[in-house]
């Protein structure tokens, strides 16, 4: 969990509050809480009552959107930040076309995934 800057706040299209997760996975908060901590989700605490927060795109309706664990993984292994992550994943990337993060949403993880590990070398 961490405080986001102006740049990459500007990047994510929407965020959701944790107890609004919890109600689209049916789960309790406790369970989205978990998630950050366990590094599957990244959350951050963003406006004026410092509300920890993840972007909207992570969330597929009622599930976490496939192949984001694996790629946020593969971006920590490489030494990311959770601002870094947040600022590759929804950076535009003229070779996806469109962000890292679309990409996922749209079921092309692989392609995603084959990005994050050519940034290690």
């Amino acid at each position: 969990m961490t405080e986001i800057d102006a740049k990459i706040d500007a990047l994510v299209p929407a965020w959701l509050y944790l107890p609004d997760i919890a109600e689209m996975l049916d789960v309790e908060v406790t369970r989205v809480r978990q998630l950050v901590k366990e590094g599957q989700l990244i959350a951050v605490r963003r406006g004026e009552n410092r509300a920890l927060q993840v972007p909207a795109a992570f969330i597929d309706t009622d599930k976490v959107v496939k192949g984001l664990v694996g790629t946020l993984t593969l971006l920590r292994d490489d030494g990311f930040s959770d601002e870094e992550m947040l600022e590759w994943l929804f950076t535009p990337d003229p070779s996806l076309p469109g962000t890292p993060a679309e990409a996922l949403s749209e079921n092309r993880g692989t392609e995603v995934k084959r990005r994050a590990q050519a940034l290690a070398l």
